[in-house]
């Protein structure tokens, strides 16, 4: 069996840990399998990285979600972006390096390989670059070797050569990339949990680990504020039928599989509830009801890179609307300010924010086929005495907007109310 194995930042820590990860591999090339591990920078070592490159600048400021995870000079240049994108993949260089030698020291075979050397060919965004394609030539002539293929994750290189980054979550999609490459049996995210939970179990305790989920699922729950996969990844791994395994990388239990969407999935009338804590609420009471006008907003909000999530407008009385939507709560004053300088064509709409607010909302691909669902989640809040303040929906998602006082409370209701704890 190929086997694509990814190591996060927390499972290649210390030294100890790494020989941890060598031991493991040893064992599963006992097994019989081929093995390609991806790795991360050692936990920390990405920030590190950055505060060096920041002491050189003044005046930092964080770059949008989009753009990576980056804390940057305000006075960056394209050339500044080249050189931190060379500066963060030394992170996981160093912890494909020591993997290997570590592998090696335990009586395995091993070669670790940079982005360059594996063929990963991305475009030129640097913090954010996107990949094009995959050479996988070497990566079959050192598995043929027998040997274990440690990776460096996070990283490419674009058509001139150049070192790229894939921005947050990189080592993620880079194992998935190579996982659809090498046409691999299954790739496993070794982390420190064991699998994707109902919900968050450090705020709700009966939450269970769920073994089996779907692409669209596990997509849903990801851009929730479920952070055990990045959507990149999820997204990547739908599009070519990539079978995907959570779990641990400190024992061996059963993880969670991410697969194509089964019979039987749909009996399921809720898999998971997740809780966005950074949220935040803007609303225009007034915005001239007509084409083009809202247009103008999410122009505004698309220049600056700030990405809405929930949009409610409602039907217009007297030439005029109202707009609520969601901003993560980081942005909401440059929200705020991109909204000021908007022309709106006559009197400007009353704008008032508020962060004080968070999503909850419950994926399952047994809405589809069920009715009555929204209803029975809307009835479970109220039960509890928490107020709706926004609504969205998918086919398979109900989300809602509440005061984030109610954040924790509203979680357990719909958690326990649609019966998802253990036992």
């Amino acid at each position: 069996m190929l086997v694509v194995q990814k190591y996060g930042g927390s499972s290649v820590a210390t030294l100890e840990l790494i020989r941890n990860c060598a031991l493991r591999c040893r064992a599963r090339v006992a097994q019989g399998d081929r093995l390609v591990v991806v790795v991360s920078a050692m936990s920390g070592e990405t920030n590190r990285l950055i505060a060096l490159a920041n002491e050189l600048v003044a005046e930092t400021h964080r770059v949008g979600v989009t753009k990576g995870p980056y804390v940057v000079s305000a006075k960056r240049t394209p050339e500044h972006e080249r050189e931190l994108d060379q500066l963060v993949a030394t992170g996981e260089v160093v912890s494909a390096a020591l993997l290997a030698m570590a592998i090696q020291d335990v009586g395995g075979r091993a070669i670790s390989l940079v982005g360059s050397q594996l063929g990963m060919q991305t475009d030129r965004s640097f913090g954010r670059a996107r990949i094009l394609g995959i050479d996988v030539t070497r990566l079959h002539r050192e598995l043929e070797r027998g040997s274990v293929v440690v990776c460096a994750g996070f990283q490419g290189t674009d058509a001139s050569g150049d070192v790229t980054t894939l921005g947050r979550g990189g080592s993620d999609t880079s194992a998935v990339a190579l996982a659809a490459a090498l046409h691999a049996d299954v790739c496993e995210i070794l982390t420190d949990v064991d699998g994707v939970y109902t919900t968050d179990p450090r705020v709700v305790p009966s939450a269970r680990k769920i073994p089996r989920l779907s692409y669209e699922e596990m997509l849903e729950l990801a851009g929730l504020g479920a952070k055990v996969l990045q959507i990149r990844s999820v997204e990547l791994a739908m599009r070519y039928g990539v079978h995907l395994c959570v779990r641990t990388s400190f024992d061996d239990r059963p993880g969670t599989m991410i697969v194509p969407e089964e019979p039987d999935m749909e009996s399921v009338l809720v898999s998971g509830v997740a809780l966005e804590r950074n949220e935040a609420k803007v609303t225009l009471v007034g915005v001239p009801d007509v084409p083009g006008v809202v247009a103008k907003i999410f122009t505004a909000m698309a220049e600056l890179d700030i990405v809405v999530d929930m949009i409610i407008q409602n039907a217009g009385v007297d030439g005029r609307a109202d707009v609520t939507f969601t901003v993560p709560q980081s942005e909401l004053d440059r929200a705020a300010k991109a909204i000021a300088a908007v022309q709106f064509g006559g009197p400007s709409p009353t704008v008032t924010t508020d962060s004080e607010i968070c999503k909850i909302s419950i994926v399952g691909l047994g809405m589809r086929t069920h009715a009555g669902v929204a209803a029975r989640a809307f009835s479970l809040l109220a039960a509890d005495g928490i107020n709706v303040q926004m609504v969205s929906t998918s086919e398979i998602k109900i989300s809602v907007v509440v005061h984030e006082r109610y954040g924790e409370l509203a979680l357990r209701a719909l958690h326990d109310g649609f019966a998802l704890g253990a036992g």
